[in-house]
This record gives structure tokens, sequence and C-alpha cells, in this order.
């Protein structure tokens, strides 16, 4: 009877050291893995929202393209000084050239361009298609690429940088995909890339595209798919590609990279060729 007299007293003690968590092996449901968006498997127009054709004579369209002018090595070592000149940009039989030349311009031994299209062609997704022709050599280094207008996450690699086509002289018909982020870029080794070796990358044209929507990077080869970086959901540590980004277009000379296997001096001048650039805007679902 004294035991039943005492049973209140003692399911209460255990009501009460469950509902504490005390002694409660069980434990609750883990932190809930950040999840990226849905691949609402987005299209793209059929009809360039911003394009060139190079369809005239002369410097490149200056209401499409600036310039980034200067030397100093460009963050990598490169050795070639960025002109605004005609030189080193020129557009004329339904192409743009961009040259790099072994000449003295200040401080540096080589000349080149790099084109941009920062504040006259601003872009948040689509795809992004161009068709070149890259210089072959060892020392060169051909970019198609993208950086960030607004910096809005911070100084590189914070606000990230989408690389079209790479191409390194040493390494002849092997071009490069790539993406970069304070997580994710290549100075730590942790940058997401591919690679394919394709024919003839410096005698004929090819089509270098990248498909950008709020689910990834695609990038492609001639309609061939080759590179994809998913967006994980992460923040923009990760993911900082939801911010307007511009195009560039550039020879480097030698640098850390394109350097790496030394330089060929003789083979200067060379030139990119590129038959156009075209940009779809991205249908929104």
């Amino acid at each position: 009877m004294k035991t039943l007299k005492y049973l209140p007293f003692i399911l209460l003690g255990i009501h009460i050291v469950s509902c504490s968590g005390k002694g409660d092996s069980a434990s609750g449901p883990g932190p809930v893995p950040p999840q990226g968006p849905v691949d609402k498997q987005w299209a793209f127009e059929a009809t360039p929202v911003w394009a060139d054709e190079f369809d005239y004579n002369g410097l490149p369209d200056n209401t499409k393209w600036g310039y980034d002018i200067g030397g100093g090595g460009w963050g990598n070592n490169e050795l070639q000084y960025y002109t605004n000149s005609i030189d080193n940009a020129s557009v004329a039989n339904g192409k743009l050239t961009i040259t790099a030349k072994k000449e003295v311009k200040e401080n540096r031994n080589y000349t080149s361009a790099r084109l941009v299209t920062r504040g006259k062609g601003d872009f948040l997704y689509g795809r992004f298609e161009i068709k070149a022709k890259l210089p072959a050599g060892k020392g060169t280094w051909p970019a198609i690429w993208m950086l960030p207008t607004d910096w809005a996450y911070g100084d590189w690699p914070k606000s990230g940088e989408i690389d079209i086509m790479e191409h390194v002289g040493y390494d002849q018909d092997v071009v490069h995909i790539s993406a970069h982020t304070e997580a994710y870029y290549f100075k730590i080794n942790t940058q997401k890339t591919s690679k394919r070796k394709i024919q003839n990358a410096s005698t004929e044209y090819h089509v270098y595209r990248m498909d950008w929507t709020p689910y990834a990077l695609r990038g492609y080869i001639d309609d061939q798919f080759v590179f994809e970086f998913k967006n994980e959901g992460k923040g923009y540590t990760v993911w900082p590609f939801d911010k307007k980004f511009h195009l560039l277009l550039n020879i480097a000379v030698g640098g850390d990279w394109g350097g790496a296997q030394g330089m060929d001096e003789s083979i200067y001048p060379v030139a990119m060729d590129v038959d156009y650039v075209r940009v779809y805007k991205m249908i929104d679902k």
C-alpha cells in the first residue's frame, strides 16, 4: 500500500525529468543542411539582348566596350601593358582582333589589350556565347571571362569570377572553364574547374559558352557540356553569383600560370580573333 501511496509522486518526478530533457537519451533533429535552389530548367531567349557581331571597321564599338589599361602584373605577375590602342584591339573583316606584341611600353616589354563591358553590358544570369580563335605559343594566356561589376561582397575572390575560356600556350588545345569564390579559388587549390582538349584551338574558331542561372554555372565548348558548378545554398562565400557581372576579353603574357613553363619571345605578335559575342537573357520562371 505504501508503494501505491507514493506512486503519483514518483510518476510526477519522472514526468518533470523527462520534460527537462535531462536523462532523455533520444536526441532531437539535427540542423537542416543548407539547400540550393531548385533547378527550374531555365531557358534563354532566342534573340541576343546584347551582342557585337564586329561587322564594322576600326576600334571596338565604344558603346559596348571599354578598356582596362596599365601594367603592374594584374595580380598574377603578368608581363604585358594593356593599352587602348588600335594596334592591340581592332575590328576588320567581320572580327575583333586582340593582339599581344613584343614592344616596350612604360615598364613592360609587351603590350596587349583587355576589353571590358563594365558599365556598357552588365548582366545577372543569361547565356554567354563567344566564338573565338586562340593564340598559340609558350607564354600566351588568353581569356574570355567575367567579373562582378559592383564587388558587393568585397574584393577578389569574395565577389566571384567566372572563366568561360582560359588557355595557356604551353598546354596547347587544352581549354579550362572555371569559377572562383571565397571558398573555392585557385590560390587555395579549391577552385571549381574542368578542362577539355579540343582540336585546333588556335587555327579554327570554336564556340565557348556559359549558361548562368540561379541554380548553376554550366560551361560548354562547341555545345559539348564540359563544366558545372551548382549553387549549394551556403551564401556568398560559396555562391556570390547573384549580382551583375560583365565580360572581359584579353591576352595576358606570361604570369604565374601563362609563364609557368617559360616564354617563347620569338612568337610575337600573336592574336585572338573573335567572330562574335552574344548574350541571351534568361527566361525567368
